[in-house]
Protein backbone atom coordinates (compact mmCIF):
# COMPACT_ATOMS: atom_id res chain seq x y z
CA UNK A 1 0.00 0.00 0.00
CA UNK A 2 2.88 2.32 0.84
CA UNK A 3 4.38 1.62 -2.59
CA UNK A 4 1.09 2.37 -4.35
CA UNK A 5 0.69 5.59 -2.33
CA UNK A 6 4.17 6.74 -3.37
CA UNK A 7 3.35 6.08 -7.01
CA UNK A 8 0.08 7.97 -6.64
CA UNK A 9 1.83 10.93 -4.99
CA UNK A 10 4.46 11.00 -7.75
CA UNK A 11 1.79 10.82 -10.45
CA UNK A 12 -0.15 13.61 -8.79
CA UNK A 13 2.98 15.78 -8.52
CA UNK A 14 3.86 15.11 -12.15
CA UNK A 15 0.32 15.97 -13.19
CA UNK A 16 0.40 19.27 -11.30
CA UNK A 17 3.81 20.04 -12.80
CA UNK A 18 2.50 19.45 -16.32
CA UNK A 19 -0.50 21.67 -15.65
CA UNK A 20 1.74 24.44 -14.32
CA UNK A 21 4.09 24.23 -17.31
CA UNK A 22 1.15 24.15 -19.73
CA UNK A 23 -0.42 27.12 -17.98
CA UNK A 24 2.80 29.14 -18.07
CA UNK A 25 3.34 28.28 -21.74
CA UNK A 26 -0.20 29.33 -22.63
CA UNK A 27 0.21 32.53 -20.63
CA UNK A 28 3.50 33.33 -22.37
CA UNK A 29 1.94 32.61 -25.76
CA UNK A 30 -0.98 34.90 -24.95
CA UNK A 31 1.36 37.70 -23.89
CA UNK A 32 3.35 37.25 -27.11
CA UNK A 33 0.22 37.39 -29.22
CA UNK A 34 -0.98 40.49 -27.40
CA UNK A 35 2.40 42.14 -27.91
CA UNK A 36 2.26 41.36 -31.62
CA UNK A 37 -1.15 42.99 -31.95
CA UNK A 38 -0.03 46.23 -30.33
CA UNK A 39 0.33 49.01 -32.89
CA UNK A 40 3.94 49.88 -33.74
CA UNK A 41 5.49 52.87 -32.04
CA UNK A 42 4.22 56.05 -33.56
CA UNK A 43 6.71 58.22 -35.41
CA UNK A 44 6.08 61.92 -35.75
CA UNK A 45 6.39 63.45 -39.18
CA UNK A 46 6.93 66.83 -40.79
CA UNK A 47 4.90 66.88 -44.00
CA UNK A 48 4.72 69.40 -46.85
CA UNK A 49 1.55 69.06 -48.91
CA UNK A 50 1.39 71.01 -52.14
CA UNK A 51 -1.74 72.10 -53.96
CA UNK A 52 -1.23 70.83 -57.50
CA UNK A 53 -4.56 71.97 -58.98
CA UNK A 54 -7.59 73.75 -57.50
CA UNK A 55 -8.72 71.49 -54.64
CA UNK A 56 -6.14 68.80 -55.47
CA UNK A 57 -3.10 68.01 -53.35
CA UNK A 58 0.01 65.83 -53.21
CA UNK A 59 2.68 65.13 -50.63
CA UNK A 60 5.75 67.05 -51.76
CA UNK A 61 8.11 66.23 -48.90
CA UNK A 62 8.11 64.51 -45.52
CA UNK A 63 10.60 63.33 -42.94
CA UNK A 64 10.74 62.30 -39.26
CA UNK A 65 10.34 65.10 -36.73
CA UNK A 66 9.93 65.70 -33.01
CA UNK A 67 6.30 66.71 -33.53
CA UNK A 68 3.83 66.07 -36.30
CA UNK A 69 3.34 69.15 -38.46
CA UNK A 70 1.65 69.59 -41.83
CA UNK A 71 2.55 72.58 -43.97
CA UNK A 72 0.16 73.38 -46.80
CA UNK A 73 1.60 75.13 -49.87
CA UNK A 74 -1.17 76.68 -51.93
CA UNK A 75 -1.28 77.44 -55.64
CA UNK A 76 -0.85 81.17 -54.98
CA UNK A 77 2.46 80.48 -53.22
CA UNK A 78 1.24 81.07 -49.69
CA UNK A 79 1.89 78.60 -46.91
CA UNK A 80 0.15 77.70 -43.67
CA UNK A 81 0.61 75.18 -40.89
CA UNK A 82 -2.57 73.22 -40.34
CA UNK A 83 -3.87 73.31 -36.79
CA UNK A 84 -4.87 70.16 -34.92
CA UNK A 85 -8.52 71.22 -35.21
CA UNK A 86 -8.20 71.62 -38.98
CA UNK A 87 -6.50 68.24 -39.35
CA UNK A 88 -9.08 66.49 -37.16
CA UNK A 89 -11.91 68.02 -39.18
CA UNK A 90 -10.38 66.89 -42.48
CA UNK A 91 -9.73 63.39 -41.16
CA UNK A 92 -13.30 63.01 -39.87
CA UNK A 93 -14.66 64.15 -43.22
CA UNK A 94 -12.42 61.65 -45.02
CA UNK A 95 -13.44 58.88 -42.60
CA UNK A 96 -17.05 59.36 -43.71
CA UNK A 97 -15.93 58.98 -47.35
CA UNK A 98 -14.08 55.79 -46.43
CA UNK A 99 -17.26 54.46 -44.84
CA UNK A 100 -19.39 55.14 -47.91
CA UNK A 101 -16.72 53.95 -50.37
CA UNK A 102 -16.01 57.26 -52.09
CA UNK A 103 -12.45 57.83 -50.85
CA UNK A 104 -9.68 57.43 -53.41
CA UNK A 105 -7.64 55.79 -50.70
CA UNK A 106 -9.82 52.71 -50.54
CA UNK A 107 -11.48 52.46 -53.97
CA UNK A 108 -10.01 49.76 -56.25
CA UNK A 109 -9.25 52.39 -58.91
CA UNK A 110 -8.43 55.17 -56.46
CA UNK A 111 -4.86 55.66 -57.64
CA UNK A 112 -5.95 56.00 -61.27
CA UNK A 113 -8.67 58.51 -60.38
CA UNK A 114 -6.22 60.58 -58.35
CA UNK A 115 -3.64 60.62 -61.12
CA UNK A 116 -6.19 61.64 -63.74
CA UNK A 117 -7.50 64.38 -61.48
CA UNK A 118 -4.06 65.79 -60.76
CA UNK A 119 -4.04 64.86 -57.09
CA UNK A 120 -6.15 63.90 -54.09
CA UNK A 121 -8.44 65.78 -51.81
CA UNK A 122 -6.69 67.37 -48.85
CA UNK A 123 -8.00 64.80 -46.38
CA UNK A 124 -6.89 62.00 -48.70
CA UNK A 125 -3.41 63.50 -49.08
CA UNK A 126 -3.05 63.79 -45.31
CA UNK A 127 -4.03 60.15 -44.77
CA UNK A 128 -1.71 59.10 -47.60
CA UNK A 129 1.22 60.74 -45.83
CA UNK A 130 3.26 59.40 -42.92
CA UNK A 131 1.37 61.78 -40.66
CA UNK A 132 -1.88 60.05 -41.61
CA UNK A 133 -0.98 56.94 -39.62
CA UNK A 134 -0.52 59.15 -36.56
CA UNK A 135 -3.43 61.59 -36.60
CA UNK A 136 -5.76 59.13 -38.33
CA UNK A 137 -4.90 56.08 -36.23
CA UNK A 138 -8.38 56.01 -34.67
CA UNK A 139 -9.81 55.02 -38.07
CA UNK A 140 -8.15 51.64 -37.54
CA UNK A 141 -8.88 48.71 -39.83
CA UNK A 142 -11.20 50.75 -42.04
CA UNK A 143 -8.13 52.27 -43.65
CA UNK A 144 -4.81 50.75 -42.67
CA UNK A 145 -5.82 47.13 -43.28
CA UNK A 146 -7.64 47.95 -46.50
CA UNK A 147 -6.00 46.03 -49.41
CA UNK A 148 -6.25 49.06 -51.72
CA UNK A 149 -4.75 51.59 -49.31
CA UNK A 150 -1.04 50.87 -49.68
CA UNK A 151 -1.24 50.99 -53.47
CA UNK A 152 -3.51 54.03 -53.67
CA UNK A 153 -1.62 56.14 -51.14
CA UNK A 154 1.39 56.29 -53.46
CA UNK A 155 -0.71 58.35 -55.84
CA UNK A 156 -0.88 60.95 -53.09
CA UNK A 157 2.84 61.70 -53.50
CA UNK A 158 4.26 64.19 -55.96
CA UNK A 159 6.48 61.54 -57.56
CA UNK A 160 7.69 57.96 -56.97
CA UNK A 161 11.03 59.38 -55.78
CA UNK A 162 9.19 61.48 -53.17
CA UNK A 163 7.49 58.37 -51.85
CA UNK A 164 10.70 56.31 -51.82
CA UNK A 165 12.64 59.11 -50.15
CA UNK A 166 10.01 59.26 -47.41
CA UNK A 167 10.04 55.49 -46.83
CA UNK A 168 13.83 55.42 -46.65
CA UNK A 169 14.04 58.37 -44.27
CA UNK A 170 11.66 56.72 -41.79
CA UNK A 171 13.44 53.37 -42.06
CA UNK A 172 16.78 55.05 -41.45
CA UNK A 173 15.38 57.00 -38.53
CA UNK A 174 13.88 53.87 -36.97
CA UNK A 175 17.22 52.08 -37.24
CA UNK A 176 19.04 55.05 -35.70
CA UNK A 177 16.63 55.22 -32.77
CA UNK A 178 17.09 51.50 -32.02
CA UNK A 179 20.88 51.97 -31.83
CA UNK A 180 20.63 54.94 -29.49
CA UNK A 181 18.84 54.69 -26.15
CA UNK A 182 20.07 57.92 -24.53
CA UNK A 183 17.68 60.26 -26.35
CA UNK A 184 19.88 63.20 -25.42
CA UNK A 185 20.69 63.96 -29.03
CA UNK A 186 17.08 64.38 -30.13
CA UNK A 187 14.54 62.47 -32.20
CA UNK A 188 16.89 61.99 -35.15
CA UNK A 189 19.60 60.30 -33.08
CA UNK A 190 22.12 63.08 -33.69
CA UNK A 191 22.09 66.80 -34.23
CA UNK A 192 23.54 66.46 -37.72
CA UNK A 193 20.48 64.52 -38.97
CA UNK A 194 18.14 67.11 -37.47
CA UNK A 195 20.03 69.93 -39.13
CA UNK A 196 20.00 68.06 -42.45
CA UNK A 197 16.22 67.60 -42.30
CA UNK A 198 15.61 71.28 -41.56
CA UNK A 199 17.92 72.24 -44.40
CA UNK A 200 15.98 69.90 -46.69
CA UNK A 201 12.80 71.83 -46.04
CA UNK A 202 14.49 75.18 -46.46
CA UNK A 203 15.88 74.10 -49.82
CA UNK A 204 12.39 73.01 -50.82
CA UNK A 205 11.16 76.52 -50.31
CA UNK A 206 10.07 76.63 -46.63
Amino acid sequence: MSYIKKLTDKSLSAGIGILLVTGLTACQQKNTEEANTVQPEKKNAFVVIEETAPGKYKVAEEFPAKETRIVLKKLDGTEKVLTKEEMDKLIKKEAAKIDNGTSNLTKPNGAEVAQQGGGMGLGEAILASAAGAIIGSWIGNKLFNNPNYQQNRRAGYKSPSTYNRSVNSFKKNSSTMKKSSSGRSGFFGNSRSSTSSRSSYRSYGG
